[in-house]
């Protein structure tokens, strides 16, 4: 029995180190590269470490040569836009389905529930269509109604949030004489903060790190977004890798200093429903 157990341990200890390593070895390869003069990348081996880490000019030529500028500031048009009306709608329908018994009540969670499984990509043609024909396409507003539009994480997440929310609270504010709105406003949102963290978090990696959307309704150069600008780096048949590797780094920063201040809302607000 102890043989046995020890020989489970090692495979479990093995398959730990080798996903570790599935992790660690991509951006390690990002970073090694990122600080090499194109010399030192074609002359040594790519997983060999640079001459120095002091070397930026890189950095300095990715971001120009990425006209980063225009890139990261159409990313945040995007993500503002997308947060702000994803927040609003989500917590108002979630706080009338929440709330409230009707007669379409049960349809619409239906429908919603129904759109998870239908998979994205065959929708795709129907999107495009609707985009263009709303004459959004080349314009920062067609990535944003695809965004609020095809993505319904917020549903789920403020649903689960204001269940958890007591109903006495909406009673005293009514005897009180406030109307639904002001509940809404004054009392409900406010409680919906852990949601609305989570829901920013999620919802601006997502966008932040999406190729496929902006590459397909943005495709004119002034309307570049952090990811699409990664594609300047790439000719018809080869890529400046150093420089890519630094424009990578570049971009990564944001999300993940974003990401180690506020992941504990992250796992706050996906917990929440576990147990549902």
């Amino acid at each position: 029995m102890n043989r046995t157990n020890r020989l489970w341990d090692s495979v479990k200890y093995a398959s730990l180190l080798l996903a570790v390593f599935a992790i660690l070895f991509p951006p390690y390869i990002i970073v090694v590269n990122a600080f090499k003069t194109k010399e030192e990348f074609h002359s040594k081996s790519y997983i060999s470490a640079p001459d120095s880490f002091l070397y930026f000019k890189n950095f300095v030529q990715a971001f120009k040569q990425a006209d980063m500028t225009t890139a990261f500031g159409n990313t945040i048009l995007i993500v503002a836009i997308t947060l702000i009306l994803n927040i609003l709608l989500g917590s108002a329908f979630c706080y009338a389905v929440g709330r409230f018994e009707f007669k379409l009540k049960g349809p619409l969670l239906g429908l919603f529930l129904f759109a998870t499984i239908i998979p994205s990509i065959t929708t795709q043609v129907v999107n495009y269509k609707t985009v263009q024909m709303l004459d959004l396409t080349n314009h920062l507003m067609g990535p944003v109604l695809i965004y609020v539009g095809a993505d319904i994480l917020q549903i789920y997440i403020f649903l689960q949030f204001i269940k958890n929310i007591p109903n006495e609270l909406d009673e005293s504010a009514m005897l009180e004489g406030a109307s639904l709105i002001r509940i809404f406003r004054s009392i409900i949102f406010p409680l919906l903060a852990p949601a609305t963290a989570t829901i920013v978090i999620l919802k601006t990696i997502a966008i932040y790190n999406d190729m496929y959307t902006p590459y397909l309704y943005l495709p004119r150069a002034e309307h570049v977004v952090v990811s699409t600008s990664l594609m300047r780096f790439f000719g018809v048949n080869s890529g400046d890798w150093q420089m890519i590797s630094s424009a990578i780094l570049i971009i990564m920063i944001p999300t993940a200093v974003l990401y180690l201040f506020l992941q504990k809302y992250i796992f706050a607000g996906v917990t929440s429903g576990a147990v549902k």
